[in-house]
């Protein structure tokens, strides 16, 4: 089992055009290219199709290697092909003849463009890493990943795919539309900083909303403060809920029939605009701008959101990864400064979204990085909070001291505000 996995999707391509109709000269391009890269055919099959609405159709064509395969098939009407080529290493290193073998395909077809993977498979005394891998996508070019050994249920729910994982680095973990949402290992990175830096700036946070976190990990942490009477939450999906109710206590902790919440399933867009109730905090504890929860994050929003609050008030989100995405984080941060007094920026890393992440605190008062060492030890200590893996007295402040390029996405701070912020 062990070896090298090579895949290629060729697009656009410019190549001699029997190569991509002829079945007899694609499998003559194929079986030399094989043979100059030193592999060893050993059987064949080759398939072509018929005309589509006057197009001629492609090939679908194996080469069985005492390797292993080449597998390839072609899509003249669009220009494109896409490459299979799998070499067993068992008995001898066939890394470098698979990557001439598709090297000379690819340059047989002429793309205009490429995207390739490389995939190393198995261990002669077993698997390399146990379990599933998934990757999950920063931008078009950077990829992360995490192995998962167990998988408990997977799901489509009435708004998208849910999907609840298991590993022994992150324990259960969530995933939704194939992004890895919480994890219950892992979870106290994010909870704990999108609720408590906004939370402890307040000097008496009362009546909270949350739009989205159906898992219930950033209420768990905001009922950690003894000041919070109310929090309504509302979330789209009631899968998310009675999922995260059932198998994730060890993130919520119950803490979605704490009597104190109100849990509400529905568009909290909607929840927004028609509620006349003021809140202390809000937080968004949405998915990605590009999932159902995109409406969430325009200008039009913010100004509800801001409507919302409670003289005081403060609101909370997460912008994105700074440098993977660095026009998201930018347009945001200028989307919310058009809304609101003070945006403190602040961030740190994720391991379960694979970066730094930006988050933010917009007031028209409340300024976090403004907030004392010693007074965030004093309202840590009055609401008896004590039990965080994450946030302490000396963080608060760290997660306001943003690296350069994340500054540089974000609007102009004068010289007068600079002032006005450190008095």
């Amino acid at each position: 089992m062990q070896g090298l996995h090579l895949t290629a999707d060729l697009y656009q391509c410019s190549g001699d055009l029997s190569i991509f109709v002829n079945e007899s000269a694609l499998a003559a391009l194929c079986r030399k290219q094989t043979e100059l890269s030193g592999l060893t055919i050993v059987g064949e099959k080759w398939v072509t199709f018929p005309e589509y609405q006057g197009e001629p159709g492609g090939v679908t064509g194996t080469l069985l290697l005492a390797e292993s395969h080449l597998a390839i098939h072609t899509w003249p009407e669009t220009g494109g092909v896409t490459l299979d080529v799998y070499v067993c290493n068992f008995s001898g290193n066939n890394s470098s003849k698979a990557q001439q073998l598709i090297d000379g395909l690819v340059d047989a077809f002429q793309p205009a463009h490429v995207q390739r993977n490389n995939l190393l498979r198995g261990d002669k005394e077993g698997p390399v890493g146990s379990g599933e891998l998934l990757l999950e996508s920063l931008n078009d070019h950077a990829v992360y990943g995490f192995r998962f050994n167990r998988r408990i249920l997977s799901r489509q729910t009435k708004y998208q795919h849910l999907e609840l994982l298991e590993s022994p680095d992150l324990g259960l973990t969530m995933r939704l539309d194939g992004c890895l949402m919480t994890a219950e290992k892992e979870e106290f990175f994010y909870h704990e900083a999108i609720v408590h830096p906004a939370a402890i700036s307040h000097p008496n946070p009362r009546n909270a909303l949350i739009i989205g976190g159906g898992d219930g990990g950033a209420l768990e942490e905001l009922l950690k403060h003894n000041t919070i009477d109310r929090v309504t939450l509302v979330d789209l999906d009631a899968d998310v809920i009675d999922v995260s109710r059932e198998y994730l206590q060890a993130i919520n902790h119950g803490s979605l029939d704490n009597p104190r919440v109100s849990v509400l399933v529905g568009d909290g867009a909607e929840f927004v605009r028609t509620i006349e109730e003021k809140f202390d905090l809000v937080i968004l504890d949405l998915t990605d701008p590009e999932t159902p929860a995109g409406p969430l994050y325009t200008t039009q929003f913010f100004h509800e959101c801001k409507s919302v609050l409670a003289p005081g008030g403060a609101m909370v989100l997460h912008l994105g990864a700074p440098f993977h995405e660095p026009e998201q984080v930018r347009s945001m941060t200028a989307a919310l400064t058009g809304v609101f007094e003070h945006v403190s920026a602040y961030g740190l890393h994720i391991p379960l979204y694979g970066s730094y992440w930006a988050l933010a605190v917009v007031s028209d008062v409340i300024q976090p990085s403004a907030l004392a060492t010693e007074d965030v030890q004093q309202r840590l200590a009055d609401r008896h909070i004590d039990n965080l893996q994450y946030y302490n007295d000396e963080v608060h402040g760290a997660l306001f001291a943003l690296p350069n390029y994340y500054r540089k996405l974000l609007p102009e701070v004068t010289e007068s505000s600079r002032v006005a912020e450190l008095a």
